[in-house]
């Protein structure tokens, strides 16, 4: 196999589903098909080639992807299934793409999906040319400048508008609604629908400094602001929590969770909507406050959806860049992008964390005024507020603590 002549380019779309990975399929196989070169969609993402079946693949051409890009979705699916699970799944998924004669390999993902992409380039020692294109909803690829991985301006657009519907269905109806959002480990997906929404309060994980946070201390966060709407004379709002807390939370106060095919946590299998409202409403009743709590998951509502302009726009300039940069003659292994309407290829080697041998994780900076904005517009327990006799006062009437044991419960939100 390792004499077959590797000249065709390769597409593969792993992990979940993002807003635009039809664009870039599509405009990547133009391209490439312009450029005389044969183009294999490789269908479910490792999935039948790390099982070393090549018969699942799609002939990509122009006629069956000129006009794809507007639409949500993957005409050749994704998958999360690793090929690095075993010795033996690697093997299968080299040889497949040897028996593929692929030797361009365009892969669309998130951070995951790169360090495989990596070890691919790695293992084939300069005959695979690959480009990474940054896919994922979450934002938390270390693009430079801050630019956005592609899907996540989409997400983030449907999402807002969904809790448009929510927040004033929370006034109508009086209640609170405890909405978590998708985001692994970060919180730029639920910061910044609740920014554009106007969420009474979100909590991402880069809120708080320590390692793992107490459950008990989210809840008094909860608590908190719902009470302090109260005091405001407004006995409904929208609280969103980035899913990535689960990681953030002491594992023990959340019980055993399943690991997906890339051994991180299944956030689907863990009902965190339910724990917090459970939770959030015993603690409540005991200070004998009265609020109707309801649990909202938002996710696969994002994952799929048609993209907008800036999405559109934005894959099309990836997929002919990843073409580009793959064709060009200087091609190695690189995450591909575009900055200042320009190519910028990054070698997988430079994006790697020594620490932890993994790819870096773009956090929220809480040193910006992005950070500190969408802090000065959420309804939330500060340090002044429980330090401040008569703001105390008015607080601790909403419920049945006197002063000093209002401020001595919520003050362990500020350790």
């Amino acid at each position: 196999m390792a004499n077959r002549k590797m000249d065709n380019v390769g597409i593969i779309a792993a992990g979940g589903p993002a807003p635009g990975i039809n664009g870039v399929i599509s405009s990547a196989t133009i391209e490439a098909r312009n450029r005389g070169k044969k183009v294999i969609g490789i269908l479910d993402g490792f999935k039948w080639i790390s099982r070393g079946d090549t018969s699942k693949v799609l002939d990509l051409d122009i006629h069956n992807t000129s006009r794809i890009h507007t639409t949500g979705g993957s005409i050749i699916g994704v998958s999360r299934q690793s090929p690095l699970a075993t010795e033996e799944t690697f093997k299968n998924t080299v040889s497949s793409i040897e028996e593929l004669g692929i030797g361009n390999l365009i892969t669309i993902g998130g951070d995951g999906t790169m360090f495989l992409a990596k070890t691919l380039h790695e293992r084939f020692g300069g005959r695979l040319k690959i480009a990474h294109l940054p896919k994922t909803i979450d934002n938390n690829i270390a693009l430079p400048d801050y630019i956005s991985t592609f899907g996540f301006e989409t997400a983030r657009d449907v999402g807002a508008k969904i809790m448009n519907n929510i927040m004033e269905e929370a006034r109508t109806t009086g209640r609170w609604f405890l909405v978590i959002t998708m985001g692994r480990r970060t919180g730029h997906l639920a910061l910044g629908i609740g920014q554009s929404a106007g969420a009474t309060i979100t909590i991402i994980p880069e809120d708080f400094e320590e390692e793992r946070v107490p459950l008990e201390k989210v809840i008094a966060i909860l608590e908190g602001s719902i009470i302090k709407r109260m005091s405001m004379g407004r006995e409904y709002g929208v609280a969103i929590l980035a899913e990535g807390m689960l990681d953030k939370i002491d594992p023990v106060d959340l019980g055993l969770m399943d690991k997906d095919g890339m051994g991180r946590i299944r956030y689907v299998d863990v009902n965190f909507g339910q724990l917090l409202k459970s939770t959030l409403s015993e603690k409540l009743s005991e200070k004998g406050v009265e609020a109707e709590l309801v649990h909202k998951r938002l996710g696969y509502e994002l994952r799929s959806a048609n993209p907008i302009p800036f999405d559109v726009d934005y894959t099309r300039k990836l997929g002919y860049c990843a073409v580009k940069y793959l064709l060009g003659g200087e091609a190695d292994g690189a995450l591909v992008y575009v900055r200042t309407g320009k190519i910028q290829a990054t070698p997988f080697q430079e994006l790697i964390d020594k620490k932890t041998n993994s790819i870096k994780v773009r956090y929220m900076d809480k040193n910006t005024e992005a950070y500190e904005v969408s802090q000065k517009y959420m309804i939330k327990l500060n340090r002044n507020d429980i330090e401040t006799p008569a703001t105390l006062k008015k607080l601790s009437k909403q419920t049945n603590l006197s002063s000093s044991e209002f401020r001595e419960y919520f003050s362990k939100i500020f350790r």
